[in-house]
């Protein structure tokens, strides 16, 4: 009876082995990010520069606060509220662009700023600000600046953005790193442009998207992780624990059959 059962169940245990590491592994070409897609010789530098390209748009909300040496300056400028800076107090204290593309702020009236970016609202604040006063400087800030990383990540959700920039890894990982089922190789980046919203597909595993026009986030983007197309059969959603049950109660019922 051993000898028959050693005979049923040793190519089975084999065969089953391979089976599982062929179905629980997944190749490190697929998860490994910013691969070189070319020789090994090649340069680990990337040109990118860190400018945006936002443009304002209507509904954005802009935070200004003016600078002055003199006292009475900026007062002019300045609330009776405490100064704190933070995400809560610069948003209470923001200027919303209306539907026309306006914003109201102090002595100037109306200020056009839609399809501008922030550096260029505050280069026309300033400008108007060097007509009236000495020494006065204008800071700009665009608060609204939210992304979403959705898909297949472990924190899906939007986030907003303290600092002016960031790159999709950086969004990845506030949205706690990529599933064992993404797929890296097609991210889809949905952007919103003046003429609507764009889709773009970005390769996670390409070292190239270093210096692509979309490696670094526009306020109101979003970040899709596809899954892999393998997802269904992943090593913990196959019930192997209830196959293993079936194939023992299998083998032993043969062996006790042939004995």
């Amino acid at each position: 009876m051993e000898r028959i059962y050693n005979q049923i169940s040793t190519p089975f245990i084999a065969v089953l082995t391979v089976a599982l590491l062929l179905t629980s592994c997944v190749s490190q070409k697929k998860v490994k990010l910013i691969q070189e897609r070319v020789n090994k010789e090649m340069t680990t530098q990337f040109s990118n520069p860190r400018t945006t390209t936002y443009r304002i748009q209507t509904g954005d909300h802009i935070y200004i606060r003016v600078y002055s040496v003199d006292p009475k300056t900026s007062k002019f400028f300045q609330s009776d509220f405490p100064y704190l800076m933070n995400s809560t107090y610069q948003y209470l204290n923001t200027y919303v662009v209306d539907e026309f593309g306006y914003i109201s702020f102090s002595f100037i009236e109306k200020l056009f700023v839609k399809g501008l970016t922030v550096q260029e609202v505050q280069q026309s604040i300033q400008t108007q600000l060097n007509e009236y006063f000495k020494e006065a400087t204008a800071f700009v800030k665009l608060v609204n600046y939210q992304v979403g990383v959705l898909g297949e990540v472990n924190s899906p959700g939007n986030f907003t953005i303290e600092q002016d920039q960031i790159n999709v890894f950086q969004a990845i990982g506030l949205a706690g790193g990529i599933t064992d089922y993404g797929n890296y190789k097609e991210a889809k980046l949905v952007r919103q442009t003046q003429n609507g919203s764009e889709i773009y597909m970005l390769d996670l595993t390409d070292n190239r998207l270093l210096e692509s026009p979309y490696y670094y986030m526009q306020p109101n983007d979003v970040l899709y992780i596809e899954p892999r197309g393998s997802k269904s059969w992943a090593y913990d959603k196959f019930p192997y624990q209830t196959l293993f049950y079936f194939f023992s109660i299998a083998i032993l019922g043969a062996a006790l059959f042939l004995d």
